[in-house]
């Protein structure tokens, strides 16, 4: 049979140069409105083309259920489609994030188990609440003696590797949880501390792996993505732990949580690089992409980080004690709320999970939105030093003012309301403090990422262990949410102060 030809109407087109186009078979026929042009194909061999301004030859490459069409003229490579090609590709940084943003989920939901299940823990073992707060805080023993290793050997192996063994260890403390409380409360302090040191590598191996795959205008994004799902973690484990434990057991949540665990590190270890250049999946227009949104891009060091130097800048400072006020007060909230309620409102366990969950869920959003706020003022112009101010400003005041308020509520409802605006504030630090890391110290990041987490480890301790003791002290929670208040607001001054968005190190 004959080819028919098939005609490219334009009237911006003032030549006629061709196009072809040959198969072995075709069968079908397509129509776009928009550009006004026509195409018709019947079974032939080749098909002449009038084309745009272009004088091209267009190849298929014909697959079992459709083809390729590749269109080269002066250096332009066209992609055409074939009907039975996929239509979208999703860019590889968009899979690795989703994949962070699921084990920063995990991560955060296995610490919300304990806080949740302590609470029939300590009315069946009779503990008191100054001994409620030891327990709470056991999580903090190990997690504040891994930040710093973790750190230094996410810059030095990559954080592919390194949260690939924090998941699988942390998973598998997270199972043993329950034997090691009806073994004796030692096993559980020792597997409490054995959980926080395998966890406290995910916060460096999250922020190096971002840095490393979005470019900087999208990594504020990025960050605020991860850290949505690191507190929806709160919401899901807030929600399922009472319902498991009260239908099923105090096993059930424990064990589900594990089982995730392990399940995410079969996509983890095959499908993402610590790198984009090592990927083998990622195509070479989104590496240039990457690459081209760097202004300094971090390279791996196998030397040991130098403490003094970076102990000797002010503005490290400023992150460390932006990392210790922003700790004390976020494990305030997280360990003590369902405790809060129930002793302050006397809601029940499930209620008070609900209300604590809530506030939670609203923060997931809130940072995602401070993220893209933030890489917003970057693109418009605005320098890194006066965006990361202003984010971290918002993200102290508002939980300040709230917390104070919060000491004048009067039902449970008023009570969420002021703990929402509380943490749905505070993630505005995920784009100061957080980010800034890599903003003075892009080659350090991970390790300077440690030596802030474990000085706000400590404060967490504290603050955690702190409460406990002040509730039992006094009776209420007021004198300790007034000081938490206090240490936001000082601390805002510091950061305005002494912080930068430049490079440091």
């Amino acid at each position: 049979m004959a080819a028919e030809s098939m005609l490219l109407h334009s009237s911006y087109s003032s030549t006629k140069p061709r196009c072809y186009l040959s198969s072995p078979q075709s069968c079908w026929t397509s129509r776009t409105t928009n550009l006004r042009f026509e195409r018709k194909v019947v079974f032939g061999k080749q098909v002449k083309w009038e084309s745009l301004g272009l004088t091209s030859r267009r190849e298929v490459s014909k697959k079992e259920r459709g083809g390729v069409v590749r269109c080269t003229a002066e250096g332009i490579e066209r992609r055409m489609l074939i009907p039975g090609e996929a239509t979208v590709r999703v860019p590889e940084r968009f899979k690795v994030v989703a994949l962070m943003a699921c084990v920063m989920c995990l991560c955060n939901a296995d610490r919300v188990v304990m806080s949740v299940a302590v609470v029939p823990l300590a009315d069946k073992l009779g503990w008191s609440s100054s001994f409620l707060g030891i327990v709470q805080s056991s999580f903090l023993w190990g997690y504040i003696f891994s930040s710093v290793i973790g750190g230094a050997l996410v810059d030095k192996y990559g954080g592919k590797r390194v949260m690939a063994w924090g998941v699988a260890l942390w998973s598998l403390a997270t199972l043993l949880t329950p034997w090691a409380a009806n073994h004796s409360t030692f096993a559980l302090l020792a597997i409490r501390a054995f959980f926080g040191l395998a966890e406290g590598v995910a916060l460096p191996s999250m922020s190096t792996i971002l840095s490393r795959w979005f470019p900087g205008h999208e990594r504020a994004s990025a960050v605020g993505f991860s850290m949505a799902g690191f507190h929806l973690g709160n919401v899901v484990g807030l929600i399922l732990t009472p319902i498991m434990l009260s239908t099923i057991g105090i096993a059930a949540p424990f064990i589900l949580f594990s089982s995730l665990g392990l399940l995410w590190l079969s996509s983890w270890v095959y499908k993402v690089t610590s790198d984009p250049r090592e990927s083998p999946f990622i195509t070479k227009s989104e590496l240039t992409s990457i690459q081209a949104g760097k202004t300094d891009p971090p390279t791996t060091t196998v030397e040991f980080p130098p403490i003094g130097l970076l102990l000797s800048k002010l503005p490290t400072w400023a992150i460390i004690f932006a990392n210790v006020t922003n700790n004390w007060g976020y494990f305030v909230l997280l360990s003590w709320m369902p405790v809060y309620f129930k002793t302050v409102f006397n809601v029940n366990l499930k209620q008070a999970a609900w209300f604590s969950a809530f506030p939670w869920g609203t923060m997931a959003v809130s940072g995602y939105i401070a993220g893209a706020i933030s890489d917003s003022l970057v693109k418009a112009g605005y320098s890194k030093t006066c965006v990361r101010k202003i984010m971290q400003s918002i993200g102290f005041t508002g939980p300040g003012v709230s917390l104070l308020c919060l000491n004048f509520a009067k039902s449970p409802e008023m009570a969420a309301v002021f703990i929402t605006a509380a943490l749905s504030l505070s993630s505005f630090s995920q784009a100061g403090f957080l980010l800034n890391m890599q903003d003075i110290a892009p080659q350090y990041a991970g390790f300077l990422h440690g030596i802030a987490n474990s000085a706000g480890t400590l404060a967490a301790i504290i603050s955690t262990i702190g409460t406990g003791y002040f509730v039992q002290w006094l009776g209420s929670f007021q004198a300790f949410l007034s000081l938490t208040a206090c240490l936001y607001f000082i601390t805002t001054i510091f950061w305005n102060l002494f912080a930068t968005g430049e490079r440091v190190f």
